[in-house]
Parts: structure tokens; C-alpha cells; sequence
């Protein structure tokens, strides 16, 4: 009795304790927001210059929101555009993908089908002004909220074409543009089969079934598919879910969710038969494979159903949920982390910068697949096949950071009306190019010039200059001309960036897709894995 009345008066004590731990909580929220709202008040009405007060709160809203994880974000009104664009793979615009280079707000890329490409737009057209209005200095933000409205609706743009001495004014009449996610599917060889998904939005999972079926039956001879999810950032859970259920069995777990509400938390099972349960599948992955793409990937390494060939996957392992604000805003926030079938969570546990920080593997827990093949969680999916990242020479990060192989592209469009097909199509102008890089006299400073150069200021502050001054001029030059094989040594990287820039001016995302099959060498390893089957089931052993 006396055990009885004490685990009594133990229950009743965590209930209290928990009451009281609850209602302190509740407490510190009511204070912070009172303090909160009067500092706002006391800004606004006696802070010596006037106070855009839509924007005060903004700034607080995205400070709070900073010391959480990078996913959690507030989506206002005006954001509303990109954020179904994100979701849903649409939007109401002009069609076309822009970024801020140098003064202006340049197109960078139209969207096939779209509206820019309807009213003549280019990619290196730079947005001068507007609705007459100049775009000077804009960032790609505020254009980008002005290109964006109602379908039917026309805006007015002055675009420079480079080029050409005299500005074009062109008139875009916006549309719901949709951009598909599985933008291309064809045959590697007589017996592979490729597909790309860019994004899980809706209908992805239907998509990517009827383009593989779609090769199944114009390609009778099909065996193998290298399914591509580079680049992916994820989507819709639900579609990760359905594309899985393409190559796994009927009531199969493909991810568990667990977050602070115990309440909630959910598993996700396939709900029918495989489509494709036998079809051996090469799935390809980089850095910046995340979310909803390394739920598949994991899923079909952990069920040793696929094998997953590239570089190490982003690390996003955290479900969000968006709630509905006032006046047309949202709250997109984490709620819980996704487990996937071995038990793993592939969640960064760090970030620096907004991207993930690289975790040891000796630091990360270790699990197994259903075959017995250990597995690590934490920051991300550890391809079965690693390849080296390309263009992270940097050479070669130089050239795309500073868009001179997107410049010269557009002048390369401007000299010639056509090129033949997108397959065929080859670059063999490398020392024109070489010529155009140093015409624009942008300098290439290496990590240890820049050294160097601290060194002479120090030197010269120590009054030293006339003992290192010469042994510093000489390594200086040894470094300029190591540089100058830099180029030479990464042709054929370059070369291939170049191919897929030219091509894509003339057939867009498909043809850019089409290109890069013919130069990539992650797809050409994928070929020898699938061609060789032994090799292929030999992945799946411990």
C-alpha cells in the first residue's frame, strides 16, 4: 500500500513539476513578446529618421529565425511566386530564369514553352529598365517581383543585347509557367535507358513511371536505367514515396517521420505492387542531391535495390510543414526529422554559412542495409560508388563564377545562326575562348597570390621588401604560368561546360540535358556498372 501511495505522490509531483515547467514557459513567451512590441512601438514612433516598419518587423521575424535551422523560413506576400514555383513547379511570369550580373539583371535562361521565349528573349539580354523605369543596381529579387503577375497581363522590358549598339523594348505577356520536372528521358545505349527528375512537385512520381514506361515501349531492348537526381533539391514527401514504390515492394517502409509531438509521428509504406521491381537501376547523386532525393537514394541503398553512384548527398534530413499566416503570408517550419529504412537519419547536425558542415565518418553511427552492407547516417548518402566532384578545379570556378564561359556562349550565339543537332554538336574553338578569357582582363588570383601579396605588404611595413621582394617576384611567376596550363589541363571539363552553355542557346533544357549525356563521365561509368552485371549485383554484398 505504501509502494502504491508513493508512486502516487511521484506521478502527482512530475505532473506538477511538469505544470509549473509549462507555465514558466508560457510566462517568458508573454514577456519577450511584450518587450518585443514595445521596442517596436518606441522605434517606430521616436527613432530619429523615419522607420519602414514592414520592413523592422521582417528583419526580426528573419533574425528569430536564423538561430534555428535553414529551412525554417517566413514566406511573405511577395514571396508568395517563388514559393508555389518551389512547391508546385509553377508559376505566373515571364518564363524565364534571371540573375544579377555586373549592373543589370541579366536573362540567363528562358523556360522551353514560356512566354520570354514567345516575345524573343534571350539568354545574355540585359534588363535595362522596367515599365520605364531603370533597373540599375536592382538586385534579382526586386525584378524578379516585378516580372512576375497575373497570366494575360503584359509588362514592358528594355533589354541591351549584347552586341548590339541599340536597346530593344519588348512586351511580355505573363503566363502560368509550368516547368516540368522530369524535363528529359532517352536511351544511353541500346540497352539504357536515362531519366532526370529536377524536382519533387506535384505529379513526379506519375511522371517519372510513364517516362521510363515510354522507353520501355519505343525501346523493347531496355534492361538498365540511370535514374539522375543531381542538382535535386527535393519537394513533396509524397513523391518520394511514390517513386520509390516504382523498384520496392507493397507495404515496404520508406520513411519514418519523428518529431517533438510523439503524437504524430508517421510512417510512410508503399501502397501497391513495384512497377519496375527487376530493373536494375543506377541512381546518380552530387552535393546538392537533398531532401526528398536522398530519402530515394537511401531507400534503395538501404533495401540494396539500386546502386547509388556520384559524390556525397547534401544532408537534409528534416520535414517541414507550412502554416497559413495573415494577410496572404506563411510560415514554412521544421516540425520533424525523416528516418529511412535502416534506421538512419542523414540530417546534418551543423551548418555554416547555410550549407552543411562535413561530418568524419568516424563520427557518424553506423547501420546496416538489409543485406548486412554497412551504412553511415548523418550528413548525407554515402554513394556505393564515389566519384570525384567536377568543376571544383579552380580554374574552372573561376571561369563559371565570373561567367565567362556564359559570356562567351551568348557572342559564340551571336556569330553563328546555327549549329546542328545538340548530340552532335562539338566545341574545337578552345584558343578563341582562351583569347576572349584574357581579353577581359579579369584576374585569376590563387589562394596562395593573395598570400603572397599580405607577405610583400608585411615585408614592406618591416621594411624587408629588398630581401623577399625578389623571392616572392619569382614564385609569382612561376604561378603565372602554372595558371596558364591550368586552362590547358582542364580542357575537356571546360570544353563540356562550354558545349552544354551553346547548345542550350539554341534548344534550351533539352538540348543542355542532351549534350551532357554525350561528355559525362559519371554516366559513362553508370553504362560499365549495368553492362556488366556481375559487377552490377557484386555492389550489394557485404
Amino acid at each position: 500500500m505504501k509502494i502504491v501511495k508513493l508512486s502516487i505522490a511521484i506521478v502527482l509531483l512530475l505532473s506538477s513539476i511538469a505544470f509549473i515547467e509549462d507555465d514558466s514557459k508560457q510566462f517568458e513567451i508573454s514577456k519577450n513578446l511584450e518587450i518585443f512590441t514595445n521596442i517596436y512601438k518606441e522605434l517606430n514612433t521616436h527613432y530619429v529618421d523615419d522607420v519602414d516598419p514592414s520592413r523592422l518587423m521582417r528583419v526580426g521575424i528573419e533574425a528569430m529565425l536564423e538561430t534555428l535551422d535553414p529551412y525554417t523560413n517566413y514566406i511573405s506576400e511577395a514571396d508568395i511566386e517563388g514559393y508555389r514555383y518551389m512547391s508546385e513547379g509553377k508559376y505566373d511570369g515571364i518564363g524565364a530564369r534571371v540573375r544579377k550580373m555586373g549592373d543589370y539583371v541579366t536573362v540567363v535562361e528562358p523556360y522551353e514553352g514560356g512566354p520570354a521565349i514567345d516575345a524573343g528573349l534571350r539568354a545574355g539580354d540585359m534588363i535595362i529598365a522596367v515599365e520605364g523605369k531603370s533597373a540599375k543596381d536592382k538586385k534579382t529579387a526586386e525584378v524578379e517581383e516585378i516580372l512576375k503577375g497575373f497570366p494575360g497581363t503584359e509588362v514592358n522590358i528594355t533589354i541591351k543585347r549584347p552586341g548590339e549598339d541599340t536597346e530593344r523594348n519588348v512586351a511580355v505577356k505573363r503566363d502560368e509557367v509550368a516547368v516540368k520536372n522530369v524535363p528529359y528521358q532517352g536511351m544511353l545505349d541500346d540497352k539504357t535507358g536515362y531519366v532526370v527528375l529536377t524536382t519533387f512537385t506535384n505529379n513526379a512520381g506519375k511522371n517519372i513511371s510513364q517516362a521510363i514506361k515510354k522507353l520501355k515501349e519505343e525501346y523493347p531492348g531496355m534492361q538498365n536505367l540511370v535514374f539522375d537526381l543531381r542538382n535535386n533539391g527535393g519537394g513533396y514527401l509524397r513523391e518520394a514515396v511514390s517513386i520509390s514504390n516504382l523498384f520496392i515492394s507493397k507495404g515496404e517502409t520508406v520513411v519514418t517521420t519523428k518529431g517533438k509531438v510523439r503524437d504524430r509521428d508517421r510512417g510512410f509504406k508503399t501502397s501497391s505492387p513495384p512497377e519496375f521491381p527487376d530493373l536494375p537501376v543506377v541512381v546518380l547523386t552530387n552535393k546538392w542531391t537533398a531532401s526528398a532525393s536522398e530519402i530515394v537514394s537511401g531507400v534503395l541503398q538501404d533495401l540494396d535495390r539500386g546502386v547509388i553512384l556520384g559524390t556525397r548527398t547534401y544532408g537534409k534530413g528534416l520535414v517541414q510543414n507550412t502554416v497559413d499566416l495573415e494577410y496572404n503570408s506563411k510560415l514554412k517550419l521544421t516540425t520533424a526529422k525523416y528516418y529511412i529504412p535502416s534506421g538512419r537519419c542523414i540530417q546534418s547536425v551543423s551548418y555554416k554559412d547555410g550549407e552543411p558542415v562535413d561530418i568524419p565518418d568516424n563520427k557518424r553511427a553506423v547501420f546496416k542495409t538489409r543485406a548486412g552492407r554497412k551504412v553511415l547516417d548523418g550528413g548525407g548518402i554515402i554513394p556505393d560508388v564515389m566519384v570525384d566532384e567536377v568543376g571544383e578545379e579552380p580554374i574552372v570556378k573561376f571561369l563559371v563564377d565570373n561567367n565567362l564561359i556564359f559570356y562567351y556562349a551568348t557572342k559564340y550565339h551571336q556569330e553563328h545562326e546555327e549549329i546542328g543537332s545538340a548530340k552532335d554538336f562539338a566545341f574545337t574553338d578552345f584558343a578563341e575562348f582562351v583569347a576572349f578569357v584574357e581579353s577581359k582582363n579579369i584576374d585569376f588570383k590563387t589562394d596562395t597570390e593573395t598570400k603572397l601579396d599580405e607577405l610583400l605588404e608585411t615585408a614592406e611595413t618591416d621594411q624587408l621588401t629588398d630581401l623577399v621582394g625578389a623571392k616572392v617576384k619569382e614564385m609569382k611567376e612561376k604561378i603565372a604560368q602554372e595558371k596558364a596550363d591550368d586552362l590547358e589541363q582542364n580542357k575537356a571539363t571546360i570544353i563540356s561546360l562550354i558545349e552544354k552553355e551553346i547548345v542550350s542557346r539554341y534548344y534550351y533544357q533539352t538540348g543542355r540535358t542532351e549534350k551532357s549525356l554525350r561528355n559525362d563521365a559519371e554516366i559513362k561509368l553508370a553504362l560499365e556498372i549495368l553492362n556488366d552485371q556481375e559487377r552490377y549485383q557484386n555492389y550489394f554484398k557485404r
